[in-house]
């Protein structure tokens, strides 16, 4: 028996067997990777010893990544790393950045409409528990059951606080980044309908900043999550 039902805006859904998924996100998601396979692909296809072109821009994300993770993880575990806080940074980069600069609103749907994947609460819930699988796993395995004195760690009477700031941080994660590109979008899309010339594009341009200070805070807490996870404690 149901006892209630609540749903926010209206949805395209898809049926796989007995679960219903969110086709817009899917479709959008899709487009996410498709663009971050592609750059990929033609920008390390004929690689040079003298960077140019796409390969520039391949090669600088890189560079930014490892830094990232040698910073908020450490120089030797950080480069083991890169490719989960890399692919964690260029999905939430690229998709934040659809949002602003894609015309999704013009394609229309029978139910709901295609926004940036990160738009969607569940796409940011599953960023951020894969972020909390991440750093369970690499403190476990760094330090084996030694893991777990972390939650008596510098007194015993700390593990409810202790074991409450794990649930905690994919809470502050996913609803984070939600909220900031959602209020984004809301905005802009009112200020267009509204004032349709020139007010809304400084904005605009302010989102595509935010959009991107956004996917940096998430990798770099990612990160730092990972880094305090396996520190010996």
């Amino acid at each position: 028996m149901k006892i209630a039902e609540v749903s926010v805006g209206q949805h395209l859904y898809w049926k796989f067997g007995n679960f219903q998924v969110h086709g817009q996100v899917l479709i959008t998601s899709w487009v996410v990777l498709s663009i971050i396979i592609l750059l990929s692909i033609f920008g390390n296809r004929n690689l040079n010893l003298k960077p140019r072109g796409l390969q520039n821009l391949t090669e600088y994300t890189t560079e930014f990544i490892r830094d990232l993770a040698k910073t908020q993880i450490g120089e030797t575990d950080g480069i083991a790393w890169v490719p989960f806080l890399g692919t964690i940074f260029l999905f939430i980069f690229v998709s934040n950045w659809s949002g602003a600069l894609f015309p999704w609103k013009i394609i229309e749907l029978p139910n709901g409409e295609l926004a940036a994947p990160t738009n969607d609460i569940n796409t940011t819930v599953a960023l951020a528990l894969l972020t909390s699988f991440a750093y369970f796993f690499a403190g476990f395995k760094k330090n084996g059951l030694n893991y777990f004195k972390r939650y008596i760690s510098p007194v015993a009477f700390l593990l409810p606080i202790n074991v409450l700031e794990d649930f905690t941080k994919p809470l502050s994660l996913s609803f984070r980044l939600f909220g900031n590109i959602l209020a984004d979008e809301l905005v802009v899309g009112v200020l267009v309908t509204l004032v349709p010339l020139i007010v809304p594009i400084p904005l605009m341009l302010l989102g595509l900043f935010t959009s991107g200070i956004q996917a940096l805070v998430f990798s770099t807490l990612a990160g730092a999550y990972i880094g305090e996870s396996i520190e010996h404690h």
